[in-house]
């Protein structure tokens, strides 16, 4: 199996392991039929990817063996973001749908134990197309059957409508929100959205929280990397490169 080395590893403190710990014990416990978990948020900046992030990397210290599948083909920056190395030739999700490589092409073995990743691959125009593709369906089914939770990073749905098209392969969705960010009807709306797809909502995740605005137990006081820029669906508005080693 193709090798991905990420380079940086957040630490949390003890109260941001606990939430999280909270996190993937829902979702475990979610029921055993939901395999395939889609991550959406409403706007960009809401932390969306850096909590795939670190539920891929908590799920898979409990011993799950966890992938995370990075469906943004628009403009994704996990792989620059996290620093991953990729180890060889680099293809990603958007090669395999295109027809340039097969499925064992895409699925990267991580340096983080049980852990797994499909990148991007490159950055598509209007991925539309190949998400709705048998091919896509077929990829997640397959890794369903391969992992023990497959983890779906998608684009917000507020500003594209790709994690729509994506949940309609996945079995359910989940929510990140900024706190104090995001407002109930745009939620509401993003909501709706999801769910004309026909798979359930299974919750959100309020994210950048400081708990000592709300009551005396500091909870999440970190500031939280923003993974989009301004320019979230402009070529140049990308940043950032993909590491590569070539064998």
């Amino acid at each position: 199996m193709k090798k991905a080395i990420i380079h940086r590893v957040d630490a949390q403190d003890y109260t941001g392991a606990e939430a999280l710990n909270t996190i993937c014990s829902n979702l475990s416990f979610s029921g055993k039929n939901l395999k395939k978990i889609v991550f959406t948020s409403c706007t960009a900046h809401e932390g969306k990817s850096y909590m795939t992030m670190q539920i891929m990397q908590n799920l898979a210290r409990r011993g799950k063996r966890v992938v995370l599948v990075d469906t943004d083909l628009r403009m994704s920056v996990l792989v620059s973001r996290y620093d991953i190395e990729i180890v060889g030739e680099y293809t990603g999700l958007a090669h395999y749908l295109a027809g340039y490589c097969n499925v064992d092409d895409v699925v990267y073995e991580t340096n983080i134990e049980n852990a797994y990743l499909v990148p991007e691959g490159r950055d598509v125009a209007n991925p539309i197309p190949l998400l709705n593709s048998p091919d896509f369906k077929d990829l997640l089914d397959r890794l369903a059957k391969q992992f023990d939770i497959v983890l779906v990073d998608a684009p917000p749905i507020g500003l594209v409508i790709d994690a729509a098209e994506i949940s309609r392969f996945c079995d359910g969705s989940v929510f990140v929100c900024a706190y104090n960010s995001t407002r109930r009807r745009e939620l509401a709306a993003a909501k709706r959205q999801m769910e004309a797809a026909g798979r359930p909502v299974l919750g959100c995740i309020i994210n950048k929280v400081t708990f000592d605005t709300i009551s005396s137990k500091k909870y999440y006081n970190r500031t939280y990397y923003s993974h989009y820029n301004s320019d979230y669906y402009t070529r140049e508005g990308k940043k950032g490169g993909k590491r590569t080693r070539k064998e």
